[in-house]
């Protein structure tokens, strides 16, 4: 028994030796990771480069819209009453003229036969009181002969004059009478007509939205029904609706480029030819109270722009971006529009910026609100902000203050802080809003046939 007892001593010791061996290698380990993490850091922020090049630029505006005719006319009856004729289709073909619709004129055509009739009745009352103002014309010359002669009374004398001014002013009341009817009576002639309705110009069906046998609303009542739209559609146009940051900067006979979905890969041709002078769905009554509650909606302005290209037919509906050339600049130094970024002095970002504000007033306050309330100000407060690019020094990257023109989809124009042929970082945007600093250390990005080699 007494030549066994150092035995658990032994085994003590040996699981000492392992904890002791396990905390170095852990220790070895952390260390390995920690150098090879600063060794990586060491290495630098990936980016991509670009060199500042010099090139025409011109600014473009981009909208989308919908390709509408220029000249369009909507057909909406004057009469109200039944369809019993749609002599057309959807899609043909009209010349100015042609008959596109006819109402059931039963009711307009006994209106008019009443209203003649009328107009008979009055003729030959008319002549009635002719022949009475005839007869007391005669009867006054005779009474007042008389009266002269002292052969009748003074009373008989008077009544003859009277039935005479009488007789006189029935006259005239029938041939108010008839003029009277003689309006009714063109007005009924007139609604009978409007039972027809002909093409206003020449041009196609471009919607037909009524069928015979449906009643129609007339347009004097109320806003009418529309039973069709006669369009132009060999002269057409595209109605954008550019935001009101944009419109200033939009003219009146400015190029354009228009892509239409419906013809991918080919570019129209056009022109600014109409610019509203208001924003869309501004103005009317009650508008204000609903202006204050949508204050955050986008204001755009309607611009329409003629399309020069006619070899091809184009449809009402169809859906099309325009870029609007508003201003060119030939032979400026450029650089991708990604690679301009924003900095305050010393080289912070906005979120540094509202980050050191929030600090600040947390330590003077400790108020939460306050610190949401400054870091809400210091971003909205970009005026205190430069524009910046980074160009590629070596292995490092140099801040530099810029002062930028116009821009295209691309390219923007700088007009100094940068000369043509540096080296710009133009990715990653994450890299350049945020993770760069003046003097930080980068490479290049790896290109993708490599990596996959990899």
């Amino acid at each position: 028994m007494n030549a066994s007892a150092p035995a658990p001593v032994a085994v003590k010791k040996s699981k000492t030796k392992y904890i002791v061996i396990g905390a170095l290698l852990l220790v070895v380990g952390l260390g390995a990771a920690a150098y090879f993490k600063n060794k990586k850091t060491d290495i630098g922020q990936v980016v991509t480069i670009e060199k500042a090049v010099v090139k025409t630029i011109t600014q473009l505006v981009t909208a989308t819209g919908k390709i509408q005719p220029e000249t369009e006319v909507k057909i909406s009856p004057e009469v109200a009453g039944e369809i019993i004729a749609i002599p057309v289709i959807e899609g043909q073909t009209i010349k100015k003229g042609a008959l596109l619709v006819k109402i059931k004129p039963d009711t307009y055509q006994a209106q008019l036969e009443q209203q003649e009739a009328a107009l008979a009745s009055a003729k030959a009352t008319a002549v009635l009181g002719k022949a009475q103002l005839m007869k007391a014309v005669q009867d006054f010359a005779q009474s007042e002969e008389l009266h002269k002669k002292n052969l009748i009374s003074e009373s008989d004398y008077t009544a003859t004059k009277t039935l005479l001014e009488v007789a006189q002013a029935n006259v005239e009341n029938y041939q108010a009478q008839i003029r009277r009817t003689e309006a009714s009576l063109s007005q009924s002639r007139d609604q009978l007509n409007k039972t027809t309705i002909y093409a206003p110009m020449d041009g196609s069906i471009s919607s037909l939205t009524s069928e015979v046998g449906e009643r129609v609303v007339a347009q004097s009542s109320f806003t009418g029904t529309e039973i069709m739209r006669v369009a132009d559609l060999t002269n057409m146009e595209v109605r954008v609706k550019v935001n009101e940051n944009d419109i200033v900067n939009v003219k009146i006979d400015d190029k354009t480029v228009i892509s239409i979905d419906a013809f991918p890969g080919r570019k129209f041709a056009g022109s600014v030819y109409e610019i509203s002078s208001s924003a869309q769905g501004a103005g009317g009554s009650g508008a204000g109270s609903n202006q204050m509650l949508n204050s955050d909606e986008v204001t755009n302005f309607l611009v329409k722009i003629r399309i020069a290209d006619r070899d091809v037919k184009l449809r009402p509906g169809m859906s099309a971006t325009v870029d609007i050339e508003t201003q060119t600049v030939e032979n400026v130094i450029s650089v991708p529009v990604q690679s301009v970024t924003v900095r305050a002095a010393g080289g912070k970002t906005s979120e540094d910026l509202q980050k050191d504000k929030a600090k600040e007033t947390r330590e003077k306050s400790g108020n939460d609100l306050d610190v949401a309330n400054e870091r809400e100000e210091a971003r909205r407060n970009k005026v205190k902000l430069d524009r910046v690019v980074f160009v590629k020094k070596g292995d490092i990257v140099e801040l530099r203050k810029v002062d930028t023109g116009i821009a295209d989809n691309t390219s923007i124009e700088i007009k100094s802080g940068v000369k043509s042929g540096e080296e710009i970082v133009s990715g990653s945007y994450a890299a350049i809003s945020r993770k760069l600093k003046d003097g930080a250390r980068v490479q290049l990005e790896k290109p993708k046939i490599e990596e996959d080699k990899k």
